[in-house]
């Protein structure tokens, strides 16, 4: 199910980025090893006590030629929109001032879980003076210093104590997918045509959709399904966003929630940046992935059209050379009927386990073919691989001397065995071990 979301909350210069990095450390969402990904810092995975949650920052909005109360406004209210708990930050420097007040007042409206937190308490000296701020009227405020990271084990305490209660589970064989991409694909038009009926707004308005909605249905052969539509850009009341991260955001968490991806590209447009950040997230969270090409009813086309608009996705894409391509048009229908079958398709992908001993033949049989690398008279030696997971299948090689395994004899190993075992649709990992 979705991880719960912890958005920090404040005016500017009370230290929100130095604590969104104390808490999420090095481990960003979308990370760019991999060519065509774009990171994104608004948005980070993080965990404490066993317990995962999503974290934003919304230092990072950027609002230009805004007053100083309509931005931290903005800030607030877009942040509490996604969030299921709240860290209210605010400095022990310059002690409580109008400007905390007024994000106070809108937390208040909120009837979100709000946990105090008073940064910037560098010393012992100054903690007496951390008493003013229950005049906030959020509890017990927490002391903690992002320059030194003091005191951030107690408010983490206290944030995951708020966390939702998890709802029930789907029932057994229930595949969850999402819908992503940016704002404007036709995502929802989508999720209409499978439904055969209005069951979301659609409009060619981009960011009507709002929230991540859930659609439970079942197709002909019976299997549930589980469709998130993932929110585009919004507009409400006082709150307009000059970026398109927080859309980013939002599909971010529906992937978190989905065994598969469905990355919907606009025919009639092409590729965008934002493409890149949503299926870079997808594929770095290990998902299962389709890409549908969208509109393509009314993409003027020839006989090679399909054969190049594919190659232009796989140019683009590279790190997705794994998914599978369908060219459709929630319009008139074209190509939609055969969605459910290839997202059950991927999702047995997704799933599938290969015993140690067929996998170590074919292991072996790559290694016969093309022998492992040598460096400066030592050869890479490769004595077993197992399958020690699955969402996605993961698998741990036995070597020698983990850094002689060259990323392109790795990329190797990989293409054999997605040769010798049908995993179209989901990423591989591939892991490498010592063996002791």
């Amino acid at each position: 199910m979705a991880k719960p979301v912890v958005a920090i909350v404040g005016r500017p210069n009370v230290g929100k980025s130095t604590i969104f990095n104390r808490i999420a450390g090095d481990r960003i969402s979308i990370v760019e090893d991999t060519p065509g990904v774009t990171r994104d810092r608004i948005y980070a995975n993080s965990e404490w006590l066993g317990q995962d949650f999503s974290l934003i920052d919304t230092g990072g909005i950027d609002i230009d030629d805004a007053p100083f109360i309509k931005q931290i406004t903005q800030q607030a209210e877009i942040a509490i929109d996604e969030a299921d708990v709240i860290i209210y930050l605010v400095s022990i420097k310059e002690g409580v001032t109008d400007a905390d007040e007024h994000v106070a007042q809108i937390l208040y409206r909120s009837n979100k879980p709000v946990v105090l937190a008073v940064n910037k308490v560098d010393n012992p000296e100054l903690r007496s003076e951390v008493y003013d701020f229950y005049s906030l009227g959020f509890g017990d405020p927490y002391p903690i210093s992002g320059a030194h990271g003091l005191g951030l084990g107690d408010l983490l305490d206290a944030v995951i104590k708020n966390f939702p209660e998890k709802s029930g589970e789907d029932e057994p064989g229930t595949i969850r997918f999402s819908l992503i991409g940016r704002p404007n694909v036709g995502k929802s038009s989508i999720v209409n045509a499978l439904l055969g009926e209005e069951r979301v707004i659609v409009s060619d308005v981009a960011g009507t959709t709002r929230d991540a909605i859930d659609t439970a249905f079942t197709d002909e052969d019976g299997d549930r399904f589980v469709m998130v539509d993932t929110a585009g850009i919004r507009k409400k009341g006082k709150v307009y966003e000059n970026t398109e991260r927080y859309s980013v955001m939002r599909a971010l968490k529906a992937i978190d929630n989905s065994d598969v991806a469905l990355f919907v590209i606009n025919g009639e447009e092409g590729i965008r940046e934002q493409d890149k950040r949503v299926a870079g997230y997808a594929h770095e969270a290990g998902k299962a992935i389709v890409i549908v090409v969208n509109k393509w009813d009314t993409v003027k086309k020839d006989n090679h059209t399909m054969q190049e608009f594919e190659a232009y996705i796989r140019d683009q894409f590279v790190y997705l050379s794994y998914a599978p391509i369908i060219f459709v048009s929630a319009k008139t229908n074209q190509r939609l009927a055969q969605l459910p079958a290839l997202i059950k398709k991927v999702n047995t992908n997704h799933m599938r386990r290969i015993q140690s001993s067929v996998l170590n033949d074919v292991i072996m049989d790559a290694i016969a073919m093309n022998p492992t690398p040598s460096d400066n008279g030592k050869r890479l030696r490769v004595y077993y691989a197992t399958q020690v997971a699955i969402q996605p299948p993961t698998f741990v090689v036995f070597v020698n001397d983990p850094d002689m395994m060259h990323f392109s004899y790795e990329r190797f190993l990989e293409n054999q065995i997605r040769n010798a075992f049908d995993f179209t649709g989901t990423p591989i990992h591939m892991i490498e071990r010592r063996r002791k």
